[in-house]
């Protein structure tokens, strides 16, 4: 049994990705061995030196070590190396994926929710005696060991159906039938998600960003990702690959508490709407949420989060949420919200039972009175809010979704579910 890690082999403007590299080695050693499993696995989406997605790559397989290293060999100069940010790592191990160390494990895990350095991967690399292959600086070392362990740190999975398009096609636009892809994702929905947004008509499964893949298909079962794929009608494909993935789940959220965030992680955390959203140039909405120690976080919602900042600009201060997403610059950029609890009621000055007009102060601490009438009232009044929010989760609409992040579809939510389309 073989497992190899692979990682940073793509470029931000030359275009590559590592899936299709890690398809080919992947297909060629399925020729002659037994392939156990693809697995993607998208880390930390706050990584600085990512490339788009932050994904990096395993293969499983019975071929022998010395087999799969020879093939790796061979496939890794289709990596972007004249881009000076591209650093490929390789690792390879004869241990299968359940003997993998839970030290490996642990790496993972934190490669996902916080931040390594080269020397940290390459410490843990020397101790266990792996087997690697690098270039540049060799920083895609961290993200092959993270994929390496995957299987060991994580137990939900999901599957996404990569079609590549054939190489001469490469930098010219896609060809690929909107009104196909629309109704192969109405008959796979909801077993398979992020295939399209309806709301703002977009093809999401079809990437903008230069590189090998026509449209990647994602969901909860390998037979209804690669039925939809099988329903889009494009230009020819030169491959396709199955991986088993880590997007969809929210992995990368841990669990947290206003006064306790960091910048560069993502976290899952409950507090009070102390100021109420308001929205700043370009869109982007803002608004502060509290913590129960009374220590404020802000957090924003995004231009490109679309209709989803519909959704915060309705919160109120002293609703109660529980808000996700990536933390920067002190700042929580919401992926998505839960409302626990609404403020439904709101202090008013009375109104008069008998003529209906507005009540005037009597004078402090005298009360309300009607200057026509003469009727009296102690205090303010309590009216009902009439609320475009219910209790519940919200997201962000599926153009705006991170790969990792989890939607609403796919269920296991605490409270009622909103989900966009």
């Amino acid at each position: 049994m073989t497992v190899i890690g692979i990682d940073d082999t793509d470029s931000r403007t030359a275009g590559m990705c590592t899936t299709y590299l890690a398809a080919r080695i992947a297909d060629r050693l399925a020729a002659d061995w037994a392939l156990q499993r693809r697995v993607l696995v998208r880390l930390n989406p706050a990584v600085e030196h990512k490339t788009r997605g932050n994904a990096a790559l395993a293969i499983h397989t019975d071929a022998p070590v010395d087999a799969a290293r020879e093939v790796v060999r061979d496939e890794l100069p289709l990596a972007e190396t004249d881009d000076p940010r591209t650093n490929p790592g390789v690792v390879l191990t004869s241990e299968s994926a359940a003997e993998i160390p839970e030290a490996v494990g642990d790496f993972a895990r934190d490669a996902v929710r916080d931040f390594h350095d080269v020397a940290d991967a390459r410490a843990l690399i020397d101790r266990l005696e792996y087997d690697t292959l690098e270039a540049g600086n060799g920083r895609g070392l961290i993200g092959a060991l993270a994929a390496l362990g995957a299987w060991r740190a994580f137990d939900e999975w999901t599957y996404e159906h990569i079609s590549y398009r054939e190489v001469d096609r490469r930098g010219t636009p896609r060809e690929v039938d909107a009104e196909s892809v629309f109704a192969a994702a109405e008959a796979g929905y909801p077993d398979a998600w992020d295939t399209v947004d309806r709301g703002e008509e977009e093809l999401v499964c079809v990437p903008h960003a230069p590189g090998p893949i026509l449209h990647g298909i994602r969901g909860d079962a390998p037979h209804v990702v690669r039925e939809v794929a099988a329903g889009i009608e494009s230009e020819p494909i030169e491959r396709t690959s199955l991986f088993v993935t880590n997007q969809g789940t929210d992995a990368h959220l841990r669990e947290g508490a206003v006064e306790t965030v960091r910048d560069g992680r993502a976290y899952r955390v409950t507090g009070t709407v102390t100021e109420p959203p308001e929205t700043r140039e370009g869109g982007h909405v803002f608004l502060t949420v509290a913590g129960k120690d009374g220590e404020d976080l802000p957090c924003a919602a995004f231009e490109p989060t679309k209709r989803f900042r519909d959704r915060v600009r309705a919160l109120r201060v002293g609703d109660r949420v529980t808000i996700c997403g990536e933390v920067g610059d002190g700042t929580l950029k919401l992926e998505k919200f839960a409302v626990r609890d609404l403020v439904e009621t709101e202090r008013v000055t009375p109104t008069c039972p008998d003529c209906g007009r507005t009540m005037e102060s009597a004078g402090r601490g005298q009360g309300y009175r009607c200057r026509d009438c003469g009727t009296t009232a102690a205090g303010k009044a309590e009216r009902e809010i009439d609320r475009d929010l219910e209790a519940g989760w919200y997201e962000v609409p599926t153009c705006a979704r991170r790969h990792i992040a989890k939607p609403l579809v796919r269920g296991g939510f605490d409270a009622p579910v909103h989900p966009e389309r």
